[in-house]
């Protein structure tokens, strides 16, 4: 398929780029490099498999990892300045997502209206929770402080994309012995699910009706437990305590939405199509962590009807992100 779209497609700046090496020390001569170039290999990929723009964003965790606040802020702007000069040299191909201090709800809604107003950013891209003070706090945006925030988020309409990140060494007991499955093997679904799930619960949706959310890896392993979630023992009409109205699939299928980044697996991507509707699914590689031919050559041969390629692929992005391609 010809001009797809991509949009969990990372890139970095010299403060951040350390933070991905732990993702693939053993290729880090070729990751370290694709990670800071977008004009080069980047472009040609893209070319060579039918894509045509590619949102990009911060690598992980970057900015949500940085503890003092003043930092965090300044490296964010930076990163989201030299993000505009980059996509300033093709914006035919390229958007960007902003990257955000959450550790400051305020300045990081004042950022993204920067971001979305004056650099024509299509949204914000989050690296999961954010060490707020300390390198041992672990701060989550279902809380009151960021409500603020959130509604800033729904007034400019742009999607927030939730992107993983692995939790905190203090928190890794129950991997002993098994560090294989932190990152993308498990512990990045298992991290983000749980943030999903967490700003559901916490009524966010209720006072803020019109937010839209992405997940990566075709929704963390949320859409194949939904029924459970919502089930929850109904034999015994068990109450659920907490303060969201409705169901979790209630406001899982209204606000969020999925990519394929990084889950090139038919019958994951037919599983979330069911539970979502095609209108809910987007087409993403996870550049350059992932690769791109592999992505598209999946996508592109995958056994799906050709108008769900087509919204899958390019439309819904299109759609969602207003972009003008």
């Amino acid at each position: 398929m010809q001009g797809k779209i991509a949009l969990e497609e990372h890139v970095a700046i010299e403060a951040t780029l350390n933070d991905s090496k732990v993702f693939g020390t053993h290729v880090w001569d070729t990751l370290g490099p694709r990670l800071i170039d977008v004009q080069g290999a980047r472009l040609r990929e893209m070319d060579q498999h039918g894509i045509e723009m590619m949102i990009l964003s911060l690598n992980a965790p970057a900015v949500q990892a940085i503890p003092d606040v003043k930092r965090a802020v300044d490296v964010a702007r930076q990163a989201n300045d030299a993000m505009a000069a980059d996509v300033g040299k093709h914006p035919d191909r390229f958007a960007g997502f902003a990257a955000l201090a959450m550790q400051d709800p305020e300045a990081a809604a004042a950022e993204l209206t920067r971001c979305v107003k004056e650099l024509g950013f299509v949204g914000a891209l989050i690296n999961g929770f954010s060490n707020v003070g300390s390198a041992d706090n672990v701060t989550y945006y279902d809380l009151p402080q960021y409500r603020p925030f959130w509604r800033t988020v729904e007034a400019l309409d742009v999607p927030f994309y939730l992107h993983p990140r692995n939790p905190l060494p203090s928190w890794t007991k129950f991997y002993e012995g098994h560090n294989w499955m932190l990152g993308p093997n498990w512990a990045f679904a298992a991290e983000t699910a749980l943030h999903a799930l967490r700003l559901i619960g916490s009524g966010l949706f209720d006072e803020c009706p019109n937010l839209k959310i992405v997940l990566g890896h075709l929704g963390e392993g949320i859409p194949v437990q939904l029924w459970r979630i919502d089930g929850r023992n109904g034999w015994m009409n068990a109450p659920h305590n907490y303060p969201a109205k409705h169901g979790v699939a209630h406001y899982f299928r209204k606000h969020f939405y999925l990519t394929t980044s990084g889950n090139f697996h038919t019958p994951s991507l037919i599983n979330a199509v069911t539970e979502m509707g095609a209108d809910h699914v987007m087409f993403s590689v996870d550049w350059p962590f992932e690769d791109v031919g592999q992505g598209c050559e999946w996508f592109d041969k995958a056994e799906i009807g050709e108008a769900e390629r087509a919204k899958i692929g390019r439309d819904n992005a299109v759609k969602l992100f207003k972009l003008k391609i």
